[in-house]
């Protein structure tokens, strides 16, 4: 595992951003195959493709800035902040990203909200599922000590420097699971009740898959560690929340819309 795919002269092609790149893609193409299933048009996927990305990356930035601004950035030259290319990215920060710059969208756009959210939540989870891997062949987000036999071994010239020892595959774990989660959301969806079903599932489904993973993460300072849990535990629970209610309150909605129509 090394973290340059390519590399010719003075030009470095990292894995992480290929993959991650290819996440993106493989997410939008997915979400775009999708919409007409849903009464939208797969256009408005593509327009809505750019405004996703720069909210994810600037938000997953931004997050992780914010996360580790003592340890990296505090006395770190003020360009460090957008050099992202050794990885420096975390998902959730990502997620309230997109989620923001798609909602600016469709509000402009005067497209449904949670019909798109419904369109776009499998292709999440398999872009997602693509993306891990990036961080995988980068030596981030990497495991505890492990004595089993799919243990990882990083390379000693990793430029990161994750643990030269076997570690549990963090990454894969993570992948395999939203591989999973991708399969059960694109199953739901041909027979969703109302809109917003299938994002609060992807939502609930993410915020569990992920907690399970992070009981293997060996990589955070112990600073980042309260009442036994990491940070992205921490913020998962938060995410269950939003996803239980959410589902609770487009089922009721639901129910009501129906209900009048019926009367």
């Amino acid at each position: 595992m090394h973290p340059v795919a390519i590399q010719i002269g003075p030009l470095t092609i990292h894995w992480y951003g290929v993959l991650v790149a290819l996440g993106f893609l493989v997410g939008l193409w997915n979400a775009a195959r999708r919409a007409p299933r849903a009464g939208l048009p797969g256009e408005a996927v593509a327009d809505l493709g750019p405004w996703l990305i720069l909210g994810a990356v600037v938000g997953a930035r931004l997050w992780y800035v914010a996360s580790y601004w003592r340890e990296q950035f505090a006395a770190a030259p003020w360009w460090e902040v957008f050099m992202v290319h050794h990885g420096g990215l975390v998902f959730y920060g990502g997620l309230v990203g997109a989620t923001l710059a798609a909602w600016l969208f469709l509000v402009r756009r005067r497209l449904p909200l949670w019909r798109m959210a419904d369109v776009l939540a499998p292709g999440i989870a398999l872009g997602y599922a693509i993306g891990r891997l990036g961080c995988l062949m980068n030596g981030c987000c990497y495991g505890r000590a492990c004595s089993l036999p799919w243990a990882v071994t990083y390379p000693e010239d990793n430029p990161l420097s994750p643990p030269t020892f076997p570690v549990h595959p963090t990454q894969i774990y993570d992948s395999l699971l939203s591989l999973a989660l991708y399969g059960g959301l694109a199953r739901v969806f041909d027979k969703r009740r109302f809109d917003g079903q299938v994002f609060a599932l992807y939502l609930i489904g993410y915020a569990v898959t992920r907690s399970f993973v992070e009981c293997f993460r060996g990589d955070y300072p112990a600073e980042h560690i309260r009442l036994g849990l990491t940070p992205a535990q921490q913020f998962s629970v938060w995410i269950l929340l939003a996803g239980v209610g959410l589902l609770c309150w487009r089922a009721r909605a639901a129910r009501k819309t129906s209900g009048t129509a019926a009367s």
